[in-house]
């Protein structure tokens, strides 16, 4: 609803150790031009943490912030986070999140900040996003929210962002949810976002590569099937038949752009969808090997560790701990 009046949005954005900077400065982007464009202090901002002072991005940036006991009151308030969201919850932080919610604040979440939002009892019932890389892990911990891969939800005084250039369309949306279309557009001008996407935008869009390139339909649709079924696997021949293509065919399609046999991919995708339940879930590693579709434990700790280089018990402990310029999946050595 568009305001008639001008006042002040504060915009509180609470950070953890190792959030996404472009993500946090990519939402916060938009409330700068809408301020400069038309000269008016619509929107002010802070960064908070639980103590204050220097919290470091995941790519190593420092960010002044202030303690949380010592920030002003703030109309919307948004969690950002990324790597070991469960961390973060601490008393402090979810009492400080609970008042604002009983004072009428739009709580938010930026990447993963959607855990802690979940984990202080702030999500149930309501809609959410976080990145596609941690969607299973927030499936299985909280399923009293549904979860879905937007970029971003807006569940009424609770609203969420997968994080990454998306969190721009997140924050072009509440400049025109506030104060109209017309200082939004001016600002995704100015920042040069050409298309605001909207809140059923995917986040990985189907037919769409970002260089152009694409792969083609059938093959498309058999890795379809295989994400559709990693809890309780299909047989390759079952692909074939669904997808309407023979296993020659399937073969050569996975050889040419996958360099992969159609099994070996198979079983890292729900090897990948294992490792994201190890690191950022509590769910003892014999539920994990199920729900990634491995019936034998044994079976499932010796592919985990063939594919990234350690088992899950060990994965769990130096897994959950971010590192520099760390990618996804992470392939390593196992140590000589």
């Amino acid at each position: 609803m568009v305001r008639d009046a001008d006042p002040v949005t504060r915009v509180l954005v609470v950070v953890a150790p190792s959030f996404n900077m472009a993500a946090t400065m990519g939402f916060i982007d938009p409330f700068r031009a809408a301020n400069y464009l038309d000269g008016k202090p619509y929107f002010k901002w802070d960064f908070a943490s639980e103590t204050g002072g220097s919290c470091v991005a995941s790519n190593g940036v420092e960010m002044a912030t202030v303690a949380l006991a010592d920030v002003p009151s703030a109309d919307i308030v948004v969690v950002s986070t990324s790597w070991t969201p469960e961390k973060h919850l601490t008393q402090k932080t979810g009492n400080a999140l609970r008042h604002w919610a009983r004072s009428g604040a739009t709580l938010g979440a930026l990447d993963t900040g959607a855990f802690v939002l979940a984990q202080a009892g702030l999500l149930k019932g309501r809609r959410a996003t976080v990145h596609y890389e941690h969607i299973d892990a927030f499936q299985e911990l909280y399923p009293d929210v549904e979860v879905v891969e937007y970029l971003f939800v807006l569940d009424g005084n609770r609203i969420s962002c997968c994080g990454g250039s998306a969190a721009v369309d997140f924050g072009l949306q509440i400049v025109q949810g506030i104060y109209g279309s017309a200082l939004a557009n001016a600002a995704a001008r100015y920042v040069f976002h050409d298309r605001l996407r909207g809140p059923s935008d995917m986040q990985q869009p189907q037919g769409s590569e970002p260089l152009g390139a694409t792969v083609p339909v059938k093959l498309r649709a058999a890795i379809q099937v295989m994400e559709a079924n990693l809890e309780e696997p299909v047989t390759v021949p079952e692909i074939c038949r669904k997808v309407g293509i023979s296993h020659r065919q399937l073969d050569r399609l996975f050889s040419t752009y996958i360099k992969k046999t159609p099994a070996l991919y198979y079983r890292d995708i729900r090897l990948d969808r294992a490792r994201g339940l190890v690191t950022q879930t509590e769910l003892p590693i014999a539920e994990v090997a199920i729900a990634s579709g491995f019936s034998s434990q044994v079976h499932f700790s010796r592919a985990y560790k063939e594919r990234f280089g350690l088992p899950p018990s060990r994965d769990r402990v130096e897994g959950r701990v971010p590192f520099e310029f760390r990618a996804w999946p992470m392939h390593r050595k196992p140590a000589n």
